[in-house]
């Protein structure tokens, strides 16, 4: 066949390439705008069209990364070889369908995935999916299904391709220009055009209206009318563009770094008269000796340290006073010997890595220590339980789930505990049980029990993890004693009529008072007890941003990252936090060890306590410090003058960013040297001679 007649066959088939290839575009729109449809904050879109152009424009141009390869790939398999196989090029209509259909089926699924993890994260695709690598996929399955009506997704993925499907074809019946009658030379010049067009075109699309790579869209350049609204700024990222975003920065990407860099990076947090001297030390940890003050209360015969799962501070605050679903923790605040603090930041975004940090005391810092076998077999000076039973602690971790559950069942007692209860073992065989755990007010019913039984003269240490305020929230919350109407009556009908909201909601409220009621049997039991209380880690219980609840169009920064603190003794009030406004789960430990340490007593920790005054919180994933909260990688920050209204979202410098990697550092260096983990016989031997 002549060379003409094979550019022709080309030129026909490469404009089916283009046709087929507008349709992704179109649909990453459409999702684009079911998206700001399903969560916009705002009650009405109306005068916000500047940034609903912007966010559509730019998303378009950042979403051709991927979208332009529907035009490269059906190009390269079906319309080149197609020149010369007549067979294949009879049938090229069909593969490029075919092809399409996968690429539309893997839009569709990350369209869904990032609707769910917005709804429990409020946030697209970020780096909480490396997270999601260990946990417990059965239970990841039922909040699909049971939460977030999988089987009607599924149904609905079979319309969608069939739609789809439908739509390709309309798409290649689209008229194609006919190839044009010209001189042999005219021809040539013609036909290299057309290749010069569609070389130069294809990168221009790919890149995003430009020729340059350095000019491709990235966050850092999206419209600042965009980005200064965190809402449509997330809203402009295309789903497979957020999910390249985590690929390029993978949780242990800190392991890659020189052993210089990780120590250079140490260097930075070393106390500065250790700073010379931490490379001869058995580890870094050494560096960050401490001496306690002396005792300010009476040494507690039991020390209750009780983390709720997702116990958030957002319903403690006034504006959702109408939900009542935390009456038993605010009825504890009430106590004149109960101290608080409303803004206190976790170790972790989700629940292992706050738990480990807390067990450690150094950050887990997305490494999941309680997965590796080196932290099975050694331990740090920082460990919590371990430096309790210098102090003559019997320490116990009761979980209200399976502990072999992220192999705890190793870590803690590796970490220091003399006892792991797990409550699927002690709590009654027929105990109903979510995927998480055993409901918390028979976990709790029962570990009290225990704890009365095996007391002793001995003082005691007991780390309580409860598990049920968590999805896919299954419960029959009616049986467990749950009414809107009573609980709730002043609620707006929106969130009282909601199914969705109601079970969370419902949900946080049984959790509240099964702990509550724990609290106060711990209180009249052993009236001498030191309790702490928090969360695991922040936790948005429904969409109230859209009710007239909230009188602004988003939850804050605060809302959304913070955790609830609470801690009682009869010898405190809330002078004794010298003042401060703001904490973190890190500052707990110190804070228990100036409480109840002789004077001088030498102890191990990375932060101060909350007895001392606190101008900053610097955890893996965000900063706070009294006047503002802000994010690493979001380039926003927010002031924390207020709750009511409107709160103004400023552009941020990352100014703690260098610190939370140097500090991520400090865990990477142990992780490299698991040499320097040490035996908790070995730390408890040499405690007072380093």
């Amino acid at each position: 066949m002549e060379a003409s007649s094979l550019f022709k066959i080309f030129f026909m088939d490469m404009q089916q390439d283009i046709q087929l290839f507008l349709l992704p575009p179109l649909l990453c729109a459409a999702f684009r705008a079911i998206f700001i449809w399903l969560y916009s904050p705002y009650q009405s879109l109306r005068g916000q069209e500047k940034k609903l152009y912007h966010c559509f424009r730019y998303g378009f141009w950042w979403g051709m990364d991927f979208n332009a390869y529907l035009f490269l790939i059906p190009l390269i398999i079906v319309t080149i070889p197609g020149m010369f196989f007549s067979q294949w090029l009879a049938h090229g209509d069909l593969i490029r369908i075919v092809l399409l259909d996968v690429y539309l089926t893997v839009l569709y699924f990350a369209f869904v995935g990032k609707l769910i993890f917005y709804s429990h994260y409020h946030d697209i695709y970020n780096e909480i999916l490396w997270l999601g690598k260990k946990a417990e996929k059965r239970n990841l399955i039922d909040i699909f299904f049971h939460q977030h009506h999988g089987a009607w997704i599924l149904a609905g993925y079979i319309l969608y391709l069939g739609f789809c499907t439908w739509l390709g074809y309309v798409f290649l019946d689209l008229p194609n220009l006919p190839y044009p009658h010209l001189s042999r030379i005219s021809r040539d010049v013609f036909n290299i055009l057309v290749i010069l067009v569609l070389g130069i075109g294809f990168y221009f699309v790919r890149y995003g209206g430009s020729l340059s790579h350095s000019n491709k869209p990235e966050w850092d350049t999206i419209p600042s009318l965009v980005k200064k609204d965190i809402f449509f700024a997330r809203a402009t990222v295309d789903d497979l563009i957020a999910l390249k975003q985590v690929w390029k920065h993978p949780l242990q990407e800190s392991l890659v770094a020189t052993d210089e860099e990780i120590d250079a990076a140490v260097d930075h947090i070393i106390p500065e008269p250790m700073q010379p001297k931490w490379r001869e030390l058995q580890n870094p940890i050494y560096a960050f000796k401490r001496t306690a003050g002396g005792a300010k209360i009476k040494k507690p015969q039991h020390i209750f340290f009780v983390v709720g799962e997702s116990y958030s501070q957002l319903p403690f605050d006034e504006i959702y006073s109408a939900l009542h679903i935390v009456d038993g923790g605010k009825q504890f605040r009430k106590d004149p010997h109960t101290v608080t603090l409303n803004t206190f930041l976790s170790a972790g975004i989700i629940s292992r890595p706050s738990i480990v940090s807390l067990m450690t005391g150094i950050f887990d810092a997305r490494l999941e220590l309680n997965e590796r076998e080196e932290f099975w077999q050694g331990t740090l000076p920082t460990s919590l339980p371990l430096q309790l039973k210098k102090l003559g602690y019997e320490t116990t971790y009761w979980y209200g789930g399976n502990v072999t559950y992220g192999n705890f069942n190793q870590f803690a007692p590796a970490n220091g505990f003399d006892h792991v209860m797990t409550a699927t073992d002690f709590c009654p065989l027929n105990a109903p049980k979510t995927w998480v755990g055993v409901y918390d007010h028979i976990f709790l019913e029962t570990a009290a029990k225990k704890i009365k039984q095996i007391d002793t003269d001995q003082p005691m240490f007991h780390f309580i993890y409860t598990t049920s305020n968590h999805g896919p929230y299954k419960m029959d919350l009616k049986k467990l004693g749950y009414d809107t109407e009573q609980v709730m009556p002043k609620a707006p009908e929106s969130i009282k009529k909601s199914r969705k909201a109601q079970k969370s909601l419902g949900t946080h409220w049984y959790s509240d008072q099964a702990l509550s009621h724990f609290i106060e049997d711990m209180k009249k039991t052993y009236p001498d007890s030191l309790i702490i209380v928090t969360g695991d880690h922040s936790h948005l219980p429904a969409e109230l941003n859209k009710t007239s609840l909230l009188q602004r169009s988003e939850y804050t920064f605060r809302e959304q990252f913070c955790t609830s603190f609470m801690m009682y003794h009869q010898d405190i009030n809330q002078d004794i936090l010298a003042g401060n406004t703001i904490g973190g789960h890190m500052n707990i430990m110190p804070t228990i060890m100036e409480l109840i340490a002789p004077k001088d007593f030498a102890y191990y920790s990375l932060f101060p306590s909350l007895l001392e005054p606190i101008d900053q919180v610097i955890t893996p994933y965000h900063w706070l410090t009294p006047k503002a909260i802000g994010a690493y990688g979001t380039s926003f920050y927010q002031p924390l003058s207020s709750t009511v209204g409107e709160i103004e979202t400023l552009m941020s410098d990352n100014r703690f960013e260098q610190q939370a990697d140097d500090w991520c550092s400090l865990t990477s260096w142990l992780v490299r040297h698991p040499d320097r983990l040490e035996q908790k016989s070995k730390i408890m031997k040499n405690y007072h001679k380093i």
